[in-house]
């Protein structure tokens, strides 16, 4: 097929390009038909520039345009005419001008598509994955592949400027389950044996950390069989950092320098550093949350002090249980009617809390179905601590600790949604969890899991509780969270044998399973490993976030659904027999014990 290469692409054409002869390649956009003069909107992923087919000026070309429909694939040769200005359209880069259209080449014609090429469409999620290449086109999600390309690049440059080196690991490892379920690949060389997909390069990079590769950095695929969410897939990336002879403080500098970048190059803000830090148990505590958003208030308050002594049975068995009181003020919100105060009571309810205490902050003091239960010292200490004023609704949950800050934490972010705290032009919020605890008791299984993994390191000054009280540990472990959402994730690693050796036999690992699972690492340990740490970035979500979207889908090119399908190719899919019989699996029917 015979047609002229582009000169320009739809994206740049201005007035300053008038009475140029150019050619466009491109998608037909949209078709209107004047009285004659057929205008079309030419698109590539650089923009949309109109093409006028005029009949006195060239029948031929204009003949041919009527057959033009969306999506046709076209070459156009035209000249540039700039437009008057009471028709200049200032809402396209291109506005100025149109070409006029002088040849027409029609390179490939188009069915009409299930759904409009276009931002703001009704189609459902489920039919533009499935025709994903042409939800492709659409330049809300071209924009969002493009802003990723431009943070791969930024990220690249960022680790090269400070002495990473970018190595790859395999994507064909040693299946070392500790976490959430992994992809297996049978071996059809070694008959019954399987090779995993990495969940994490996490052996690997310590491993070039004892190779000497005191700075590594990937841009790496992970994949980890696990039920979904709209920020979580099957495959996913994440920016893998590790480095050596450091401490948490090293790790947080390196990391707060690429925030920086990220910060300044896609959202033009100055993010000054350091970065916030709050523990754990302080996260938890003032917001429900390990990752908590700090875009807006409502901060939780602690009030078991107040009711220590209190008349109230349900406070008081929460204190003497061992348990918590927290309490939130919700502004200008003791206006709520019952049947909203009703819907927040069951929003908790549904998170597993018995019920909702509410009071009401009035000039002549708190309305509340509690009130004749507390005294007056507990209502003023009450609306000192949590600083209510009149108008105010306060709000409070008690029971176990964990589990009430967290229905708390859930319930502060309702209230943020339904009080608009959050707007376009809100600032956003970056801060440091540090001090997490190492690990977390399984009350099923009865043991203890690694809440990280198993290969981050406790406190040293924590160390002896490993014997005597595991569940006080704390690691040296951190998570760097942007605006609600933990982006990043990481620790100081053990490097002593010993030390390791410890952590498996706390978690219930015998060290027949240790060596066959980790003797490659173990034994790598014993030739001199360095002190090491490092992080890893959730890069498909920071990637959501920069681009202000609501789920990861978006800013991936071919995702998977939340049920891990992928509906375009229709994968996962059946294989043949002989392929089965090569790598020496059997599929069991469902009532096969």
């Amino acid at each position: 097929m015979n047609f002229k290469r582009r000169t320009h692409t739809c994206g740049e054409l201005t007035a300053a390009n008038a009475g140029e002869t150019v050619v466009l390649n491109g998608w037909v956009d949209r078709r209107r038909d004047l009285g004659g003069v057929i205008f079309i909107g030419l698109r590539d992923r650089y923009g949309v520039t109109q093409v006028v087919f005029e009949p006195e000026h060239n029948p031929e070309a204009h003949n041919l345009a009527k057959q033009l429909r969306s999506e046709f694939v076209i070459a156009v040769e035209g000249k540039v005419r700039r437009r008057p200005d009471d028709q200049i359209n200032k809402d396209m880069a291109t506005g100025e001008i149109d070409v006029v259209a002088e040849n027409l080449v029609i390179l490939n014609e188009a069915e009409t598509p299930p759904f409009p090429i276009k931002d703001k469409i009704d189609a459902f999620e489920e039919l533009r994955l499935k025709y994903r290449y042409l939800d492709l086109r659409r330049p809300v999600l071209q924009k969002n592949l493009l802003l990723r390309h431009r943070m791969y690049q930024l990220v690249r440059k960022y680790f090269d400027a400070n002495d990473f080196v970018e190595i790859e690991t395999p994507y064909l490892m040693k299946s070392t389950p500790e976490g959430a379920r992994d992809y297996l690949v049978p071996s059809r060389l070694h008959k019954g044996k399987f090779y995993a997909l990495p969940q994490s390069p996490q052996a690997y990079k310590q491993l070039l950390m004892v190779s000497g590769f005191d700075k590594y950095f990937q841009i790496v695929k992970c994949f980890r069989d696990e039920d979904l969410r709209a920020d979580r897939q099957p495959e996913f990336t994440q920016i893998d950092v590790e480095m050596s002879f450091v401490n948490s403080e090293n790790v947080f500098e390196v990391v707060e320098g690429l925030m920086k970048v990220l910060f300044k190059e896609l959202w033009n803000i100055e993010l000054e550093t350091p970065v916030p830090r709050l523990s754990f148990d302080e996260a938890l505590e003032r917001y429900g949350s390990d990752k908590p958003d700090l875009r807006f208030g409502l901060e939780l308050v602690t009030l078991n002090n107040i009711f220590r002594d209190t008349g109230f049975k349900v406070f008081k068995d929460a204190v003497d249980g061992g348990g918590i009181i927290t309490g939130v003020t919700a502004p200008g919100c003791a206006s709520y009617s019952r049947n909203q105060i009703d819907n927040l009571t069951n929003f908790v309810k549904k998170l597993g809390a018995k019920g909702l205490v509410w009071l009401k902050v009035k000039e002549d003091g708190l309305d509340s179905p509690i009130a004749k239960f507390l005294s007056d010292g507990e209502k003023q200490k009450l609306v000192e601590i949590l600083n209510a004023q009149s108008g105010d609704l306060i709000l409070i949950l008690a029971g176990s600790r964990i589990k009430t800050l967290e229905q708390m934490g859930a319930l502060r972010l309702e209230l943020a949604k339904r009080l608009e705290l959050v707007k376009e032009d809100t600032e956003p919020k970056l801060l440091w969890v540090t001090d997490f605890p190492l690990l977390e008791w399984d009350e099923e299984t009865k043991r203890y899991y690694a809440m990280h993994h198993p290969f981050t390191s406790p406190r040293p000054e924590d160390i002896p509780l490993l014997d005597t009280d595991p569940g006080k540990v704390k690691a040296r472990a951190y998570d760097l969270v942007l605006n609600g959402n933990e982006i990043a994730g990481g620790s100081i690693r053990i490097h002593n044998s010993a030390l390791q050796a410890k952590m498996f036999n706390v978690l219930g690992i015998s060290k027949e399973e240790a060596e066959k699972k980790f003797g490659f690492l173990m034994n790598a340990f014993k030739f001199g490993a360095p002190p090491h740490g490092g992080i890893a970035f959730g890069f498909d979500r920071m990637v959501m976030i920069f681009a202000g979207e609501e789920s990861i889908r978006d800013t991936i090119a071919f995702p998977k659904t939340t049920s891990a399908l992928s509906l375009m190719d229709e994968a996962p899919s059946e294989v043949s027999e002989e392929q089965l019989k090569e790598l020496h699996i059997k599929i069991r029917d469902d009532d096969d014990k």
